[in-house]
């Protein structure tokens, strides 16, 4: 098969060439509904280290400052809307062009868009989970507590950070009042796969099976920085199966794509929607 020119013509061909192509979402795709990514342009990580998730465990401080940090940043989070990528990704899947779609995103605006044949591979912010009884809370209905227990941090502005987080430091952490779970005052821990955590076997199992399926892969904003999504490059080079990106800057995997479009995802992805002529949903 002839290479593909890294256009917007040349990546509508490339999905209309491959009957069963898994696309892999990144941060990239979420920064134009206002949650701000973890990487610049040069894959750089921007910032401190996030949260560890065996350090939030085992520290009853760092589950404070967790804590603060998400009820601080939580109003951004939780007003973001899918944009015009997500949306028509969830066309391009309704009309075949898409066979599947595997997110590293917690923010669950591929749900809101429309995708239906999605796995999470990092989990979702927006749901909570009990470590010790498993129960299961949505994480909006915990944000009154929080503001009710601490008030003094209900009215602090501060500048939004990757997944719900904001660049706040309390001073008095130490009186910071965590939420507890109502069923048996167990640790709470939003669902989503922290940095130094692996994704469930079931979930990971899912996702292999997916990429295994596929004919071709489609990268769209994501640097592949963090290897639970590069591994899937990997896998499909390896395979022989040719994968192309969508990403405003480099990724891990350059040396092993087809075609490249250094452009934001939310204005290529409605573009590729005119060129198949995928009626509106």
């Amino acid at each position: 098969m002839a290479a593909l020119p890294s256009t917007e013509e040349g990546l509508a061909a490339f999905l209309a060439q491959h009957g069963r192509v898994l696309a892999l979402t990144g941060a990239g795709l979420s920064t134009a509904s206002g949650i701000p990514g973890y990487r610049d342009k040069d894959g750089v990580r921007r910032g401190r280290m996030p949260i560890q998730g065996p350090e939030f465990r085992r520290s009853d401080a760092v589950r404070r400052r967790y804590w603060a940090r998400s009820m601080v940043g939580w109003a951004t989070m939780s007003r973001a809307e899918p944009n015009a990528g997500h949306r028509a990704m969830a066309e391009l899947e309704a009309c075949g062009h898409l066979a599947s779609v595997i997110t590293q995103n917690v923010d669950g605006l591929h749900q809101r868009a429309g995708s239906k044949r999605l796995i999470e591979l990092h989990g979702n912010l927006h749901h909570v989970l009990c470590l010790e009884c498993h129960a299961r809370y949505t994480r909006a209905s915990l944000q009154p507590m929080l503001e009710r227990d601490n008030p003094e941090l209900a009215s602090v502005l501060a500048q939004p950070l990757p997944d719900g987080d904001a660049a706040v430091e309390p001073d008095a952490l130490e009186h910071f009042r965590v939420p507890q779970c109502a069923a048996c005052g167990g640790v709470l821990k939003p669902d989503v796969v922290f940095f130094g955590d692996n994704v469930p076997a079931e979930v990971a199992a899912h996702a292999m099976a997916q990429m295994e399926a596929a004919d071709a892969l489609l990268v769209v904003g994501s640097s592949l920085m963090v290897f639970s999504g590069y591994r899937f490059c990997r896998m499909a080079a390896a395979a022989g199966k040719p994968i192309a990106a969508i990403n405003a800057g480099k990724t891990r995997a350059d040396d092993l794509l087809a075609l490249k479009l250094e452009l934001p995802a939310q204005e290529v992805l409605p573009r590729l929607v005119d060129l198949l002529s995928v009626p509106s949903t």
